[in-house]
């Protein structure tokens, strides 16, 4: 393998975590082949800046930050600042990396400082054992600054993929120690594609396994987006339904004014009591039962307060003025609608003499605090510690709904506790008014 091959596929190795490294940071600022464009450019200006820089160190370490820097701000969404300064990092991280990786191996007395080449067999093997521990590194960096809610591999799978990249660092150092005398350039060559190809390897699964991540992830939100329009139809069409009985009322009334007035007139009070109490009663069942002063609390708690009484559920509620309310519409139908289509449905389980809910949503002492809790028969799944769902036909959309409640709370900066004892499910919200 010539010393221009070698050098290439380094650079190319160092670019390639570069941005794995930026990708933590942002997102793509493009799609399509203009990112793999992008990559290519990188490549190409960072090995003629190591070309012609080869005796300035200082200068050639400043030049390739910069590069680093401007064209990843090209490639990702970030300022130029960030991408200044992710840039610096980067670049001290590799040098870092090479130069502890190379005195290790000086002590180790694994190569020597007088090598003949530049890029000979054991200096090539110890440059790939450093890529592999920068390629580690930013792992593991990756894993720890992502946001938690949209890293679809859990912890275990995630200690899966790195068995692959520790393996590598393995073999390159058993390699660099074991193979002192290699004789024919067949044994070199070898050596080194079989270097160079496990390095390879851990780069092509990682974006594979990005790859399915990130359409995983996509998947995913897709199912928040249609969860989410379909609470929010289910809230305005309530909504549309009592603007449409209304305007059936005022008509209604207008007959009923008309018949009391002839009741009068004509002075038949009994038959205008027993009209009158008719009108009463019927009037205390179709009236909203709760005003909170927000219209969507109103919509989304007076059509469930109804859908509960239907199904034998007791829905006891604790409410104050929320007219203050700083969480946003379709926030609050997301909490709202999916903390109780999943009560309800858990009640309508139980048996009709155990179907209790109870709901509180108040705003008090700087605090929007909401509770739900509710009796449940069938049990409830977890997966790593967070609940899944409860075992129901669509058990997709429990657990997509759960984990949505928990981003909206996380956007207001909440906290949120969830239990479940003795046969009774609780979810208490607490989020900053």
């Amino acid at each position: 393998m010539s010393d221009l091959l070698a050098e290439i596929l380094i650079i190319l190795f160092e670019v390639l975590c570069c941005d794995i490294f930026f990708k933590i940071f942002g997102k793509l600022r493009y799609k399509g082949w203009i990112n793999i464009i992008q990559l290519i450019s990188l490549e190409c200006c960072v090995f003629i800046a190591a070309k012609v820089l080869s005796d300035l160190f200082i200068v050639k370490q400043v030049v390739m930050a910069s590069i680093f820097a401007m064209l990843m701000y090209w490639h990702i969404k970030i300022s130029i600042k960030k991408s200044f300064v992710l840039a610096l990092l980067y670049q001290a991280m590799i040098l870092s990396i090479d130069y502890l990786t190379y005195f290790i191996s000086i002590e180790l007395c694994l190569v020597s400082e007088t090598a003949g080449s530049k890029y000979s067999l054991k200096t090539v093997l110890v440059i790939l054992l450093g890529k592999a521990i920068a390629f580690l590194c930013v792992l593991i960096i990756g894993r720890q600054l992502r946001e938690k809610h949209t890293d679809i591999l859990v912890d275990i799978d995630w200690l899966k993929l790195l068995i692959f990249p520790i393996f590598t660092i393995i073999i390159i150092a058993a390699m660099i120690s074991v193979f002192r005398n290699v004789e024919t350039p067949e044994q070199v060559m070898l050596l080194l594609i079989s270097s160079f190809g496990m390095i390879g390897m851990n780069i092509v699964v990682f974006y594979f396994i990005n790859d399915i991540v990130d359409r995983e992830t996509q998947m995913y939100e897709d199912r928040i987006f249609r969860l989410q329009v379909k609470n929010q139809a289910a809230m305005y069409r309530s909504i549309s339904e009592n603007f449409d009985k209304q305007k059936k009322k005022t008509h209604e009334y207008k007959n009923q004014i008309s018949c009391i007035e002839t009741l009068v007139k004509k002075s038949q009070f009994t038959k205008l009591e027993e009209y009158v109490r008719g009108i009463y009663s019927k009037l205390d069942k179709e009236l909203d039962a709760i005003d909170t002063n927000n219209i969507i609390v109103n919509a989304i708690l007076n059509t469930k307060y109804q859908e509960a009484q239907e199904n034998g559920i007791v829905f006891v509620l604790r409410i104050n003025d929320l007219s203050g309310l700083r969480i946003k519409d379709e926030d609050i139908v997301t909490i709202l609608s999916n903390l109780l289509n999943n009560a309800i449905e858990a009640c309508k389980k139980c048996d009709v003499t155990r179907r209790v809910l109870k709901l509180k949503f108040v705003n008090e002492n700087g605090m929007i605090k909401i509770g739900i809790r509710n009796t449940f028969d069938t049990p409830i799944l977890y997966e790593n510690g967070e609940i899944k769902s409860t075992k129901s036909v669509r058990t997709e959309e429990h657990g997509v709904g759960i984990r949505n409640i928990i981003e909206v709370i996380e956007k207001y900066d909440g906290s949120y506790v969830i239990k479940d004892d003795d046969h009774e499910f609780y979810f208490s919200i607490i989020i900053p008014s």
